[in-house]
């Protein structure tokens, strides 16, 4: 099952939460495979946003697909995952969700947020799919936040970097006991971050393949200083 390059544009389902006050700031928060866009709502009260801190969160649904690796079942997913080996990685499927995101990211700037006030934010797959997208995006973005993930298509992100996003503050977390997304390949994806002159906050914690409370209070601090959300408490 697959869904043709025809509909790769067409906007994505979401849940949206709009913040008491005006909209200034924008999060995208792609959720992990075989989830859905109601995984990460409950996490914005634990953030410790500033009141009136004017940030949408917007969480899109992704398409359900076969999935290889799961024995073809078919589930939410980003792209397909035909192995463990990155020379095996689904391009077409991932360029597909990249281009789904960024149709969600011209949604925003259309309702009159400015690309530089959008946060990318992904978990698992989707953190995968927020740091390609975000990497090589044309205009300045205000930051990528990548959560017990991996880089896929190094070469192609190397090739079409945005110079626009080479400054872009990347926040990485990863679970130093991750079964599903080794703690080493979150490792060795800010290595590479880094030693391509990407600037990048690492955090890890002794978890799963899951989110921390201590992991959700610092990525609150962190969108607060990236979006300068305290200036508009």
């Amino acid at each position: 099952m697959s869904d043709g390059a025809d509909t790769a544009t067409e906007l994505l389902p979401c849940v949206e939460r709009d913040p008491e006050d005006a909209v200034t700031s924008a999060v995208i928060w792609l959720h992990g495979l075989g989830a859905d866009g109601h995984d990460f709502p409950p996490v914005i009260p634990q953030l410790g946003l500033p009141r009136g801190h004017g940030a949408r969160f917007v969480f899109p649904h992704a398409p359900r697909i076969a999935v290889s690796l799961n024995a073809g079942l078919i589930m939410p997913a980003w792209y397909d995952i035909r192995s463990l080996d990155v020379r095996g990685q689904d391009e077409a499927g991932i360029r597909r969700s990249a281009a789904r995101l960024e149709a969600l990211i011209a949604r925003e700037v259309e309702r009159g947020v400015p690309a530089e006030r959008i946060v990318l934010a992904g978990f698992s797959q989707g953190g995968a799919v927020a740091l390609f997208t975000g990497l090589t995006h044309a205009e300045t973005l205000a930051g990528i936040l990548a959560l017990s993930t991996y880089l896929v298509l190094p070469e192609a992100i190397e090739a079409e970097a945005a110079d626009a996003n080479r400054a872009t503050p990347i926040f990485q977390a990863h679970g130093l006991y991750d079964p599903m997304v080794p703690h080493d390949a979150g490792a060795r994806t800010r290595d590479w971050l880094t030693a391509h002159g990407h600037p990048v906050e690492w955090h890890e914690y002794p978890m799963a393949h899951q989110v921390a409370i201590e992991e959700i209070r610092a990525i609150g601090a962190w969108l607060t200083r990236v979006l300068d959300l305290g200036a508009a408490g």
